[in-house]
């Protein structure tokens, strides 16, 4: 009980922060809008779906085109207060969806990379360890180097490419029903660096499409977000939040090594096989959308160890949160300057001092 208190009340304070780091960030841009505006227009965007449809979008490959059919949900909004036109088009179809998509990433993101940390018992692990980032770079570039173009076709070939690495590095490093953490480790390592090769073999080829693949690998897809996206995306982290959660009391046992975890009753490849492989989709599923972004998933569940302490129950729900926040600031961050830079840049810059500051204290070897 003390510990569902626990997780309840810094939750709660977190999502306060993230709501009032949300509505700042509204406000910023190259068109200046008020708090209040801001808040009346979010209130204006609040909707229930109430009816689908069925659109087209344009599917290309080679010069060849061909049209498919795409569903449409209509939305019930259940606020109108009056706001100025302009300032509501802003807030809504630009601003908005682009925070709330990286809250969405920035959450799952931080929920798996908590979850990669207590698997592998090293605060020095990150979401994109088992080579998820790298195949997802790899399904990404190859969709923009082959002029592949339709509904999500960049996103699904980058959560597939994400999702089919992950996939074969668990093959590589499963032995016998076994899969050893370090084999694991050492096999992610291998397939980023076969991944990481394919991929600058696929910038040398893509010619006119060079900076858009570029723009991806460093994690720009925010600045196009669309409430598409979001819808997308949300649902996917969400279910992959629920079952990690759901798997915080093992997680924790997982700690105290896989002998003693055996003896405690939990069933050890079969809890090790559901942790990798949904933190690996909720991974897959925030790169598809944005981009690879580094650092989040190392940075924040580390900081939120430090404050709350290595129970999961606890950790994995603020570290989500907290998550979302600093995404969010992050690209606050990135679009208020004079020239707007990809969010993966900012939260490298913010990362990798503290990834130093780590390697420099002896919390990087204690979890």
């Amino acid at each position: 009980m003390a510990v569902r208190r626990k997780a309840a009340g810094w939750s709660a304070g977190l999502t306060g922060l993230l709501v009032a780091v949300a509505l700042v960030s509204a406000t910023v841009g190259p068109v200046s809008v008020s708090l209040p505006t801001v808040a009346k227009a979010a209130l204006n965007a609040v909707g229930v779906p109430t009816g689908l449809g069925v659109g087209s979008e344009t599917l290309a490959l080679f010069g060849a085109s061909a049209t498919v059919p795409v569903p449409e949900l209509s939305y019930t909004y259940l606020f109108s207060f009056p706001v100025d036109s302009t300032s509501e088009t802003i807030v809504r179809r630009i601003r908005l969806p682009r925070i709330a998509l990286a809250a969405t990433v920035g959450f799952a993101l931080a929920a798996a990379g908590t979850v990669m940390q207590g698997f592998f018992r090293n605060p020095m692990a990150d979401p994109s360890i088992i080579g998820v980032s790298s195949g997802a770079a790899v399904g990404a570039v190859a969709t923009i180097a082959l002029s592949f173009s339709g509904p999500y076709a960049l996103q699904t070939a980058a959560f597939v490419g994400a999702v089919v690495s992950a996939f074969v590095v668990y093959l590589v490093a499963t032995e016998g029903g076994r899969t050893p953490t370090a084999t694991l480790l050492l096999a992610g390592v291998a397939i980023q660096t076969l991944l990481g090769a394919v991929v600058s073999y696929l910038l040398l080829r893509a010619g006119e499409s060079l900076e858009q693949a570029l723009y991806w690998l460093m994690g720009g897809l925010l600045r196009n977000a669309v409430w598409t996206d979001v819808a997308v995306t949300v649902p996917v982290a969400a279910v992959c939040f629920g079952v990690l959660l759901a798997y915080g009391r093992d997680l924790n046992v997982l700690l105290l090594g896989e002998g003693d975890a055996h003896t405690l009753g939990i069933e050890v490849e079969r809890t090790k096989r559901v942790l990798l492989a949904v933190s690996s989709v909720a991974t897959a599923a925030a790169v598809a959308v944005a981009g690879s972004i580094g650092f989040v998933g190392l940075v924040v569940p580390h900081i939120m160890r430090l404050l709350v302490g290595p129970d999961h129950r606890v950790l994995l729900p603020t570290s989500a949160v907290a998550g979302a926040a600093f995404l969010v600031a992050t690209d606050t961050v990135a679009r208020s300057g004079g020239v707007e830079v990809p969010v993966g840049i900012v939260t490298a810059a913010l990362g990798a001092p503290f990834f130093l500051y780590l390697l420099r204290t002896r919390e990087v070897h204690s979890l």
